[in-house]
């Protein structure tokens, strides 16, 4: 396969993610009070349970599975394995919030010269895990090219038009 540069597929945006669940009423109420998802309307033509929420500019299409009994088990939090991040304001509210709540996290920090990203890492109901950061901090440093100042939309809007403007001039 041709290496290929930019947006060879026009994307816009992560749109949504979709895990399936034990239980989509204790997911719900966790993507609701922990996160502050609001639930919206899902296509009526749906032949099976499910919910769909959004908050924070993408969505969560939660689906009941048909074994939950079978689901595997929450398993010790790990910093490594597959995750959701979400940046926020303010690391301490964050992590106090989840002592208030009893949610059990993980806390762990990235050092990158001389700049420190702290991160929390816990479950939902069923053991997927979401990390929260202050990720902001970090400046993205493409591979090829110059730096972008951090890994907000409008900065990645930016690379993105610069990666366009190289290939024009190639």
């Amino acid at each position: 396969m041709k290496e290929s540069v930019g947006n060879p597929l026009h994307l816009k945006s992560l749109n949504h993610i979709s895990l399936v669940c034990r239980s989509v009423e204790e997911s719900m109420n966790f993507y609701q009070n922990v996160l502050g998802f609001v639930p919206i309307r899902r296509p009526g033509s749906f032949d099976f349970n499910g919910a769909w929420l959004f908050g924070h500019g993408i969505g969560v299409h939660l689906l009941q599975s048909e074994n939950p009994e079978n689901m595997p088990m929450k398993k010790k939090i790990n910093p490594k394995d597959n995750h959701i991040s979400f940046q926020c304001e303010s690391m301490g509210a964050v992590e106090k919030k989840l002592k208030d709540m009893e949610i059990e996290y993980v806390r762990a920090m990235v050092e990158e010269a001389g700049i420190y990203v702290e991160q929390l890492f816990f479950h939902d109901p069923d053991g997927f895990m979401i990390e929260i950061c202050n990720c902001d901090n970090l400046p993205v440093i493409p591979l090829g090219g110059e730096m972008v100042r951090s890994c907000s939309r409008i900065n990645l809007q930016v690379l993105q038009r610069q990666q366009i403007q190289q290939v024009v001039q190639q």
